[in-house]
């Protein structure tokens, strides 16, 4: 079977990619959730759009053959059937047709007149556009007075706080802020597309990751959905020998505005804040964005909707086309989602259904694909999580008083109850934080709501219909922009918040974190050595914030160059799934096997044993053996030597003892640099891309260096340590959490009782808390291993220097193609064997 099948893909296969193609589609087939890992540089990318795009276009032509289709009557001719098939399937394919015929003449048009459409006018003569402040646009201070408000019953608005797009976490609010998405429902924006096409839904991380998945998609060549063999078949056209790819790819606000007063505003928060500004109701209509899709201009939208599906573009096309067109992008790509064969989007977007809705998304019998799974139970949790410091509540609480103590005679209905309401809750959240700090040593603990909500009165507020109040009243921008005006007006110099979040809206956010169920989350304390203490929710179960993505879509495809240890998914995340639904597929790598040196380090040249652990990692001699192993590997490792060390704070430490003078007048530090050039990592992205590019020029000019970073920093995920960058990989101890922080150890605590719930046993209850401390810890090692081989002829060393990482348990949660580099299955050797192999191996290979 292996082999039978096309899948287009735009050059001969590798194997492996054959492989993760057929497993892919047959996933899709048979609507399964499959997990997948194949390791970076083996083409997973192009092998992922091959494999759904392929599956995309047999269930196309499916649907046109049923389409076609006419029901078998045994009292009708054969002549008459097989014309009732001839003209319904001329029917069909007209309408097909006249929309491959638009766009291939808007294909041709781009082509033909390229230059010329670079510089034409937009369709439409635009309004001018106005590039005041909106805060200068209406004058005064009465623009701030909240709308006349009375409340909804209180079922009413606990179902509809659960159910409105407007009713998302704070978490959600800051992502779709960042990334420009709006707050309210897409209803305003003409609905041009009744049916929903079968599609693919494509997310990863990142824009710029989405972005070199688009060129990737431009490789694909698709057959058409027809294939006659004989044109006379049919006279509605010719045979289509390929069919374009609909390709949508949503994007920002930051990328796709093209009204100057808004996209010159500086930040992305500050874009997105000014957006929303010119479309409230109070803002006069000639001062509204010109460029904002209505009922008046659907023919522009039309025209966006059809030259975005002519071809596949990326976020910088769609915003060259907003503006030959005349249309907001960012708006007017909603009328292409419903057409469109695959949609690309930041994945974080996809986890909350508010989120989806306030896109206008449905995933209801579509395929969604996740790229760069490993990350994916951590970006749930972060969406769901949150925390608040206590000078945001302080801030929050003033700006609250002052904002009532102005306008407390001009709120009508229930405005005043509400506000009120506010106040005494966060002087009840704020008032436990506060005592938490005075009488409490401890650096973090565990809080409940009851503790937080113990303030006079605060009992009898109705949470569900207060945050109700705050998401419909707009109350946060009302409050945190007459606070920016009345600072103005007491300066002769203009302020301008905007390019943060108002601070009451993230204190909302946390507020309505009071009302989760107790069971998927805690409620934290954290004093903070530097930082202001804080509240932290954190979400311990993503099960159920990720089950009606799995139930709504066809299937679910998540991909990975590290998935492992992938019992996690199983367990964590898809313990509603059944077996026979669930896949998991692994691979090994491109690179031969000999072009892979894998060994782990149990001890020291001197015999010292490298036991990394908490209890023994300060010990002299170990950090002194560790370096002399270091100085020795750098001595034999040509180019490039990548260090992970297990945290920001062991790796100073090792490297302040390394410059102390251990031997005469020479210390480890001294001797690394006489080998290498050496560079560290420090904590936070400031100067990650110079170091790498001074890592990158010693390496040219030959020298050679040796970069110490650290597992879960920034050198150890998104960046490439190929050919020379990489031509060893050391791995220093095992990243376990901390086992003493509270929010591991509610987040173990709370694995070991749901699984004791569901199988009834304290032992696999335990079995399974452990498990997912393992698990953690290894997905770390096993990202920053992936650092080093990035394509077919690429050769490195990795080499593993913990005594731990022999232990069967631990080493069989490294990925398959790092555990068939060890050689014969021989994981560990000595010291000096390992350094007499790394010199037979670089012999063979430099």
């Amino acid at each position: 079977m292996m082999g039978a099948r096309d899948f287009h893909h735009p050059f001969q296969p590798y194997d492996i990619q054959s492989q993760l193609m057929t497993a892919v589609y047959d996933c899709i087939s048979e609507g399964k959730v499959g997990i997948f890992e194949s390791p970076t540089g083996t083409g997973k990318s192009l092998s992922l759009i091959c494999s759904t795009l392929s599956w995309l276009r047999e269930e196309q032509k499916s649907t046109f053959d049923r389409q076609a289709s006419v029901e078998e009557s045994s009292e009708e001719p054969a002549w008459i059937l097989e014309q009732a098939r001839k003209q319904k399937t001329e029917t069909v394919l007209e309408q097909r047709l006249e929309l491959e015929t638009h766009l291939a003449k808007i294909r041709e048009k781009e082509s033909r007149q390229k230059l010329q459409y670079e510089k034409v006018e937009p369709m439409r003569k635009r309004a001018k556009v106005n590039h005041a402040n909106s805060a200068s646009e209406l004058g005064d201070e009465d623009q701030f007075v909240l709308d006349y408000y009375e409340s909804e019953p209180e079922a009413k608005a606990s179902d509809s706080l659960r159910a409105d797009s407007d009713g998302l976490s704070v978490a959600s609010l800051d992502l779709m802020r960042k990334l420009g998405e709006p707050f309210g429902s897409t209803k305003d924006i003409p609905d041009l597309e009744t049916a929903d096409k079968l599609k693919i839904f494509f997310c990863s991380r990142t824009h710029s990751q989405l972005t070199q998945f688009t060129n990737e998609l431009r490789r694909v060549r698709l057959p058409g959905i027809l294939e006659f063999q004989d044109e006379k078949e049919c006279s509605a056209g010719a045979v289509q020998q390929e069919s374009n790819i609909k390709h949508l790819p949503l994007g920002s606000r930051r990328n796709l505005c093209i009204n100057p007063s808004v996209a010159n505003t500086g930040s992305t928060t500050a874009i997105n804040e000014r957006c929303l500004d010119l479309q409230q109701s109070s803002t006069p209509k000639e001062k509204k964005c010109p460029f904002l899709p209505n009922k008046q201009n659907e023919v522009l939208v039309n025209d966006f909707r059809d030259h975005t599906l002519a071809k596949i573009r990326d976020i910088e096309d769609l915003g060259a086309l907003g503006k030959k067109i005349g249309i907001c992008p960012y708006y007017a790509s909603r009328a292409s989602i419903k057409p469109s064969e695959i949609v690309t989007l930041p994945y974080q977007l996809l986890l909350q259904k508010s989120a989806r809705e306030a896109l206008g998304i449905s995933l209801k019998g579509h395929v969604v694909v996740i790229d760069e799974a490993h990350n994916l139970m951590d970006a749930i949790t972060n969406i769901h999580s949150i925390t608040i410091t206590q000078s945001q509540l302080h801030r929050c609480r003033t700006q609250l008083r002052t904002y009532l103590q102005k306008f407390r005679n001009k709120l009508k209905g229930k405005n005043r109850v509400y506000v009120t309401q506010t106040v005494r809750l966060l002087d009840s959240v704020s008032d436990c934080l506060d005592k938490l700090v005075s009488q409490s040593s401890t650096m973090e603990s565990l809080v409940t709501v009851g503790h937080m909500m113990s303030g006079k009165g605060v009992d009898q507020i109705n949470l569900y219909k207060l945050v109700r109040y705050l998401t419909d009243s707009k109350l946060a921008r009302k409050v945190e922009g007459y606070n920016e005006y009345a600072t103005n007006l007491a300066s002769s110099t203009q302020v301008h918040s905007v390019d943060t979040t108002p601070v009451l809206t993230h204190v909302q956010g946390f507020l309505q974190a009071l009302m989760n169920p107790a069971a998927e989350g805690r409620f934290f304390f954290e004093r903070g050595e530097s930082s202001s203490p804080t509240f932290r929710y954190l979400l311990l179960d993503p099960t159920f914030h990720f089950k009606e993505v799995v139930e709504e879509a066809r299937a679910v495809v998540l991909a990975g160059g590290t998935m492992s240890p992938m019992d996690d998914y199983a367990r964590h995340l898809f313990p509603y799934v059944a077996a026979e639904r669930l896949e998991t597929w692994s691979c090994g790598h491109i690179v031969p096997k000999d072009n892979l040196f894998v060994r782990t380090v149990s001890q020291t040249q001197d015999g010292v044993d490298l036991d990394f652990s908490f209890t023994k990692r300060n010990s002299e001699p170990l950090i002194k053996g560790l370096g002399y192993c270091l100085v020795r590997l750098a001595g034999t490792v040509p180019d490039g030597l990548v260090v992970f060390f297990p945290s920001y704070a062991y790796l100073d430490q090792v490297s302040g003892q390394w410059q102390q003078t251990l031997f005469g007048s020479e210390n480890i530090w001294t001797m690394l640099e006489e080998r290498k050039t050496v560079f560290k990592e420090t904590k936070g992205a400031s100067g990650i891309e110079d170091t790498l590019q001074q890592y990158s020029k010693a390496i040219d000019e030959g020298k050679g260096a040796i970069l110490l970073s650290v597992i879960g920093g920034k050198m150890s995920e998104g960046i490439n340590f190929s050919d020379k960058l990489g031509r060893g990989v050391v791995v220093v101890g095992l990243p376990f959490p901390n086992l003493h922080n509270a929010q591991w150890k509610a987040k173990l605590d709370y694995i070991e009782q749901s699984t004791v719930e569901r199988v009834g046993s304290s032992a696999e209850g335990k079995a399974a808390s452990r498990d997912f401390y393992e698990n953690a810890c290894m997905r770390a090692v096993n990202q920053s291993i992936g650092r080093a081989i990035r394509h077919q002829n690429d050769f490195a060393s990795i080499l593993l220097l913990d005594r731990r990482y022999s232990m069967p348990r631990i080493a069989n949660k490294l990925p398959g193609w790092i555990k068939q580099g060890f050689e014969d299955g021989k994981a560990a050797t000595t010291f000096p064997e390992i350094i007499q192999g790394l010199q037979g191996f670089f012999k063979m290979k430099v």
